[in-house]
């Protein structure tokens, strides 16, 4: 059996919900057990989150966001294609009348600068490589929808 990785992380809050549902704080810390370093979180703003802080939602489609710009650079890497730029806005759908409640679709958009030579054809497959070698993405049942815009250097 191979070795299995862990992620730990600690979620942490303090209050009082007996001042009912309308009024506690969905204000929490969170961050990895190892390093100590913490985000601020709340709800979602449509459940009465503040919406200054990340939420839970908005930390799952960055998960997929991040994990596919790192596969992408690793696979791109070991393509030897130099990638000089990545940049996406992803969006994550949760609609609210397909129960059970979650979040149905993330589009990930990525604008990829390339630098030297380089084929559209050949970066738009290793964007399919790296989402198929994405542990995020492997680890959702979310559709996970790709629409990569890719830029080619231009030769001097």
């Amino acid at each position: 059996m191979g070795h299995i990785h862990q992620y730990g992380v600690r979620c942490s809050w303090s209050g009082s919900t007996g001042v009912g549902y309308e009024a506690y704080s969905r204000d929490h810390e969170a961050g990895p057990t190892a390093n100590g370093a913490t985000l601020s979180l709340s709800s979602d703003p449509a459940f009465r989150g503040d919406p200054e802080r990340l939420n839970p939602e908005q930390l799952l489609v960055l998960a997929a966001a991040s994990c596919q710009l790192l596969s992408f650079l690793a696979v791109a890497a070991r393509a030897r294609l130099d990638v000089v730029g990545y940049e996406d806005d992803a969006v994550g759908e949760m609609p609210e009348d397909d129960l059970p409640v979650r979040i149905t679709r993330i589009s990930l958009r990525p604008r990829i600068t390339m630098a030297g030579p380089a084929n559209e054809e050949r970066v738009r497959h290793l964007v399919q490589v790296a989402h198929r070698e994405c542990y995020i993405a492997n680890s959702l049942k979310t559709d996970i929808v790709l629409d990569p815009t890719i830029i080619l250097a231009t030769p001097r």
